[in-house]
């Protein structure tokens, strides 16, 4: 979940949503109720191979219904190596469409492959060029090898996901309640995606019935730098939306060490201390970038 409607724009809230059978039209126009700012309709994993056409489609017809509901679309389209991108790409590319999430990329030449089937599609359609934003989902070892090139292989970058599922099952391993064994992996995609200067988007909670499940979840990603989380049910939103955004706590402790530190400054010393903690140069920044945060939330 996350609102990153461009690299330069500011991040005002942290939620998207991913939905599952997007074949279904029932559930494309559930979803597009949600109290969520990216639509991610899902014509990859969720889709049986019987029906990806039949999703490809009726996501197109769609779009403008979609559009119209105040959230950016971004819809999430099948893998290179399926043979399917281009088609999907061409169905639901247009001045309605914000971006597109693309699944299983290995390398800045997926990325770069990708940004030249959207270029095309883009002059084709007279949608202006370079506007329709990617987010890569990083599933495997040998994308995390290659993430830091992924991140910053084109100026259409949004952000990139993390695929937990994915991951593991390429790795040969299981998926464990602590997450032990994806902890480095989600690490990496953080201080990526940060270097490259976009957004880091934590790997669904696939227990969605499951919610202090998911909060923990959430608390443990939010000190490695992820700023959103995808979401495959409505009933998520809540918890991700909330837990991603300032605390009111979070925020008058900020406006304190802004307040001390400037006092300070004030009678001329670049340090000071609040709580028995020490509030020097990077503490304050933190601080005022939070409350920027908050600022711009509180105006969406």
């Amino acid at each position: 979940y996350g609102d990153h409607r461009d690299l330069h724009l500011s991040i005002r809230r942290q939620r998207q949503m991913c939905i599952r059978d997007s074949n279904r039209s029932d559930m494309l126009e559930k979803a597009s109720t949600a109290d969520t700012d990216i639509l991610v309709p899902d014509m990859e994993d969720s889709v049986p191979d019987n029906e990806k056409s039949n999703a490809r489609s009726l996501i197109s017809e769609k779009l403008e219904t979609l559009s119209g509901k105040n959230q950016s679309i971004v819809p999430r389209v099948n893998a290179l190596d399926t043979g399917l991108t281009f088609d999907d790409i061409h169905a639901v590319v247009n001045s309605k469409t914000y971006g597109i999430s693309v699944g299983k990329i290995e390398s800045s030449w997926d990325i770069k492959e990708v940004s030249k089937i959207l270029s095309q599609i883009e002059s084709e359609k007279s949608v202006e060029l370079g506007s329709t934003k990617i987010i890569a989902w990083i599933e495997s070892a040998s994308a995390i090898v290659n993430v830091n090139s992924i991140a910053s292989a084109s100026d259409r970058m949004l952000g990139i996901a993390f695929g937990g599922e994915d991951f593991t099952n390429d790795m040969g391993i299981q998926r464990s309640e602590t997450g032990i064994e994806i902890l480095y992996p989600r690490s990496v995609v953080a201080v990526a995606a940060k270097a490259a200067g976009i957004t880091a988007i934590d790997t669904p909670y696939v227990n969605f019935r499951d919610n202090d499940g998911l909060e923990q979840e959430i608390k443990s990603v939010l000190p490695l730098g992820f700023k959103a989380k995808f979401a495959i049910h409505p009933g998520q939103l809540q918890s991700i939306n909330n837990l991603f955004s300032p605390s009111e706590e979070a925020i008058e402790y900020a406006k304190k060490v802004i307040e001390v530190f400037e006092e300070a400054e004030r009678n001329g010393s670049g340090a000071t201390s609040l709580d028995g903690k020490m509030i020097d140069v990077p503490v304050v920044k933190r601080a005022r970038n939070l409350l920027e945060l908050a600022n711009r939330m509180s105006q969406s």
